[in-house]
């Protein structure tokens, strides 16, 4: 599993909705606003790099809203959080 940080500069009116359609796309697991610099950020996982080829410029740089994209490739991931644990409460 690759994971990517994309934080993503977009038109100011229209971050709701380019959070949301950002959001539906496969590869796309997580999409934030945030402070700062940049308006939204997005947590990409995909199976290869390649794979990131096709989800960064061939599709999220395209979602209406986008203006501007940097993309950080995660090396390895630090956490005392077991995330399927806590993702999984209340699903029995």
């Amino acid at each position: 599993m690759v994971t990517a940080i994309v934080m993503i500069k977009a038109e100011t009116g229209l971050i709701p909705e380019t959070a949301a359609a950002l959001a539906a796309l496969d590869g796309i697991s997580e999409v934030y606003s945030v402070t700062g610099e940049w308006d939204l950020i997005a947590i990409a996982r995909v199976q290869a790099h390649e794979d990131l080829a096709d989800l960064i410029p061939g599709r999220l740089n395209k979602v209406h809203g986008v203006l501007r994209t940097e993309t950080h490739t995660a090396f390895r991931a630090y956490s005392d959080v077991d995330l399927d644990a806590a993702f999984a409460l209340g699903l029995e």
